[in-house]
């Protein structure tokens, strides 16, 4: 595998490998394309229901009213309150068992830039959990027991039971790595 300008590319699960690209020649920006991109009719549906589901206290309903809207929801999900799925491409989005999406968090399956709109998945595995606050871009995995703190951007794959935080999201712990407080001396 290489990059575009010739260089070896590195089996690093670059999300970027997992994007469709689509093209959208004109004068104007990719957004003004959406409509063509996805049914106005749909992305209506889907925005009413995410808006319902954002405030919904109810986890059951919460996850009930996302599920119509096609995310894979497994058992026992918690979204936290204004938790905001992909709204155009909500089938896009697989969140696994336990996991837990918080609070204002938004999960995107989709970019629009300047000469195209790209696409891809975004899974959170078994018992992951995403921060307060945080951005997941599209075609990201966010492995099983991992853990993305508030207001994170997550640009690329986090690992199986890694804590990642910042803007963009880097590794700070995984699991093994940590020492508690008992351990160290800690009050």
């Amino acid at each position: 595998m290489t990059h575009e300008d010739g260089g070896a590319a590195a089996d690093d699960g670059s999300r970027n490998d997992r994007l469709d690209r689509r093209p959208t020649p004109g004068p104007r920006n990719s957004l003004w394309s959406w409509p063509d991109a996805k049914s106005p009719l749909v992305v209506v549906r889907n925005y009413v229901v995410i808006v319902l589901a954002r405030v919904c206290p109810s986890l059951r309903l919460k996850n009930w009213l996302l599920r119509r809207i096609g995310v894979t929801v497994g058992v026992g999900v918690a979204w936290g309150l204004e938790s905001t799925p992909d709204v155009f491409w909500p089938e896009r989005i697989a969140v696994g068992d336990d996991a837990i999406i918080g609070y204002d968090a938004t999960l995107l399956c989709h970019e629009f830039l300047r000469d195209e709109y790209r696409l891809g998945d975004v899974v959170v595995e078994e018992g992951a959990m995403i921060g307060a606050g945080a951005v997941v871009l599209p075609g990201v995995t966010v492995g099983e027991g991992a853990r993305v703190a508030a207001n994170s951007l997550v640009a690329d794959d986090v690992p199986p039971e890694t804590t990642v935080a910042g803007v963009p999201a880097g590794v700070v712990s995984r699991a093994g790595d940590e020492v508690s407080e008992e351990a160290d001396g800690g009050d």
